[in-house]
């Protein structure tokens, strides 16, 4: 159950959000998992970024990384990514809620938000790898586990042992897809 907090903020992600994001990055994930500034940065500058920052009370506790991307095809951990990237689906990219924001519904806010700008542009799938048992989390958004070809298998396995493909279309988090 979350509670409600109206000193939540949901806005674009900026260059200048970065030292707070990858503070929020590194107290949500391993190692092998944190990306730096260069592959944050190569996201929010993609045609068809779709980054939001959470705030609460002024302060970064949250964000999403997510954006046009190639069907079935995710980039590697800590990738920089070519600023004239295909865009045939939304990539969710990265999630992380700090401690300070757990349990206000700020997950399902920013999804909500990107949903409402990538269908603004024509995206109507999402993809995304869940990582560390997050696999539960996205359900509840409607996301569900999707076949995977061994190419494709092998790049979500780079993501952690329990890395698991999943997709849904994009409509209300109220109503999958």
């Amino acid at each position: 159950m979350s509670r409600a907090n109206s000193n939540v903020v949901i806005r674009r992600l900026g260059r200048g959000d970065l030292p707070a994001a990858l503070a929020v990055q590194s107290e949500n994930y391993p190692t092998f998992l944190l990306e730096n500034e260069g592959a944050f940065a190569s996201r929010l500058d993609l045609a068809d970024a779709y980054c939001l920052a959470a705030t609460l009370d002024s302060r970064l506790v949250g964000y999403l990384l997510a954006h046009g991307w190639a069907s079935r095809s995710p980039p590697a951990i800590g990738a920089v990514l070519p600023s004239d990237a295909p865009s045939e689906i939304l990539f969710i990219h990265d999630l992380a809620i700090g401690a300070a924001g757990r349990g206000l519904g700020i997950g399902r806010q920013l999804v909500a938000s990107a949903f409402d700008m990538a269908a603004r542009t024509g995206l109507r799938t999402a993809e995304l790898i869940a990582v560390q048992g997050a696999a539960r989390y996205w359900r509840t958004l409607g996301f569900a586990e999707a076949q995977t070809s061994p190419e494709l298998a092998a790049k979500v396995a780079d993501y952690g042992a329990d890395a698991r493909w999943m997709t849904r279309t994009i409509g209300s988090l109220d109503r999958p897809g």
